[in-house]
């Protein structure tokens, strides 16, 4: 919990309380849980008190893709229209501008398509060396990362190693402080038991001599 100081203090031993699995400790935990659900009656939009934001798009063509995912509306198809060489249709069978575009379509495919043959050769020629350095590159990635994760996961173990054995320490202290203050809660109630029958002693003598 906090203080009136703003100090947290944490008052949980979980290496050394043995509480958690005492079945009336479990049951008092899920009653005052229980009634603290009782007082929380989420509504459907339970954000609404909060101020609205105002959404940020990388790209208008990001915002396009959200209203469309908003929407519902299905993603529009690959279009292969591109990849096409029609002819000219029968009524522009004699038109040479018509023939002239699907000549210009046909030239700009070719060139496309020798442009992917570049390509695969250098692929050929040169892909091997480039995958070879490239998963090399993501090799030595994993093993920074693997040490890293290595390094983290010691950091972890050495924290709970640390907090088992202060809390352990701790325990031992609070068991024989526990142990004093019953010793000395008993002898305070022997001395008190032994003041009061002394004090009725008194007060009968007292009475005697009357």
């Amino acid at each position: 919990y906090i203080n009136s100081m703003e100090e947290v203090l944490v008052d949980a031993l979980p290496y050394i309380d043995q509480e958690y699995d005492d079945p009336i400790f479990r049951e008092a935990a899920l009653q005052l849980i229980e009634e603290e659900a009782k007082q929380y009656r989420p509504t459907k939009n339970y954000l609404e008190y909060l101020p609205t934001t105002k959404t940020q798009f990388e790209s208008p063509l990001l915002k396009v893709e959200m209203e469309r995912l908003v929407a519902r509306q299905p993603m529009e198809t690959l279009s292969m229209k591109r990849y096409e060489l029609p002819q000219p249709g029968a009524a522009q069978k004699n038109d040479v501008g018509a023939w002239l575009e699907c000549v210009n379509n046909s030239v700009a495919q070719l060139e496309h398509q020798s442009g992917r043959i570049i390509n695969l050769e250098l692929l050929s020629q040169y892909g091997s060396n480039e995958w070879k350095i490239h998963n090399e590159e993501l090799s030595r990635m994993l093993d920074r990362e693997t040490a890293l994760l290595r390094s983290i996961k010691n950091e972890i173990q050495e924290v709970n190693w640390l907090r088992k054995t202060e809390q352990t320490q701790i325990g031992t202290q609070l068991s024989d402080l526990s142990h004093h203050w019953t010793t000395l809660v008993h002898k305070n109630f022997e001395i008190e038991k032994a003041c009061v029958q002394i004090k009725a002693e008194l007060q009968q003598q007292l009475t005697e001599k009357r």
